[in-house]
């Protein structure tokens, strides 16, 4: 009897829960942290239809405040850890804020992150942070086209279904995200295709990973590539990077900038190449030299789309060099940066470079 007693007082306790949770609506809701860098989406200009404006105007408390119904997706905090418009982002800021999202996502109190970025460099924080976040809650960077005070801003929107995708359960493993334009787009494959335009945020070869719609999240497929609680790549106790330089070739190249490049210090260099990974006979040559004295060289391709051949028309196992695989330049350059806090053989940089 006591036995039964038991159960049957456990089964009106949790009867009684449950009827409480349909009676007030109320269910628990994610904690997400929204942290700020300034960029577009806090920009401000003195026209409604102009394009001049300043970036990093409006704080991101004032930034949630204006966005209905955000607060209904998930239990909202936000700091600002940096205030820049996303030409002026550094290695020192993305040091900090990997720093802040891995401590931050260790805690059970945290369930995902969202970061509010200039949309310059946003592809490019977002691979890095892909590399060295260490956890497989959802981080998502969102920003905007048009300053807050443009006519059609979409910064609201944008930074709504961020939070979305954050805060649904559905986003856990995928890495990190931008989520821009009703789009969720993986941190390996986004690319800015176009100067202004709100549909800037593209991923050509792979394609977006999901949708957004006013707040409903969607996937289609699992990101390229290793990241996150895959990746060998640590920022523990960094607090610098290599240099690594970005040489963009064209016709009749300059040959001596590479050697500049290294003259100036530059550990790695990244050769933006014609057609695939392609460059003169005079900056080959300088670059043979400067693998030979150590320097780390990836081949990738100014061209928008393809992957760079390992033996093309220059074969990376005759000049020292790497290839890109598929990534673009500047993203080339973060994995390379990443990868000379250690020391590496041509053959290991080149495995890098397929698996990432």
């Amino acid at each position: 009897m006591k036995k039964i007693s038991f159960y049957a007082s456990n089964f009106l306790v949790v009867m009684l829960l449950v009827a409480s949770t349909i009676v007030t609506g109320q269910t628990k809701l994610p904690n997400i942290v929204i942290l700020a860098t300034g960029g577009t989406i806090a920009g401000a200009g003195a026209s409604a239809t102009g394009s001049a404006y300043t970036s990093g105007q409006v704080k991101i408390d004032a930034m949630i405040d204006a966005v209905p119904n955000i607060r209904q997706l998930a239990n909202l905090k936000g700091e600002q850890v940096a205030n820049v418009g996303s030409q002026d982002m550094s290695v020192k800021v993305w040091l900090d804020v990997a720093n802040r999202i891995n401590t931050l996502l260790a805690s059970k109190d945290v369930d995902g992150i969202v970061i509010t970025h200039g949309t310059d460099t946003q592809e490019e924080t977002a691979y890095f942070l892909n590399l060295v976040v260490k956890s497989d809650k959802p981080v998502v960077l969102t920003g905007s086209m048009r300053p807050s005070t443009a006519l059609s801003a979409e910064g609201p929107l944008n930074l709504y279904n961020a939070v979305a995708v954050a805060a649904s359960p559905k986003s856990k493993g995928y890495g990190v995200m931008v989520a821009m334009n009703d789009e969720i787009h993986s941190a390996h494959s986004v690319k800015k295709m176009m100067t202004t335009p709100v549909q800037t945020f593209q991923s050509p070869e792979e394609g977006m990973i999901g949708s957004v719609v006013f707040g409903e999240v969607d996937f289609f497929h699992k990101p390229h590539g290793l990241h996150t609680t895959s990746s060998e790549f640590s920022i523990d106790g960094v607090k610098s990077l290599p240099r690594v330089d970005i040489l963009y070739a064209c016709a009749d190249s300059s040959p001596d900038l590479v050697d500049l490049m290294v003259k100036a210090g530059a550990k790695g260099i990244v050769i933006a190449g014609v057609g695939d990974g392609n460059m003169n006979a005079g900056t080959l040559e300088a670059v043979k030299k400067a693998t030979k004295a150590g320097v780390a060289v990836v081949r990738a391709s100014r061209v928008p789309l393809g992957a760079v051949l390992i033996k093309g028309e220059i074969v990376d196992a005759d000049y020292g060099t790497v290839s890109a695989d598929e990534l673009n330049p500047q993203k080339a350059r973060i994995l390379l940066m990443l990868s000379l806090l250690k020391d590496r053989s041509r053959e290991d940089l080149q495995r890098v470079f397929i698996e990432y």
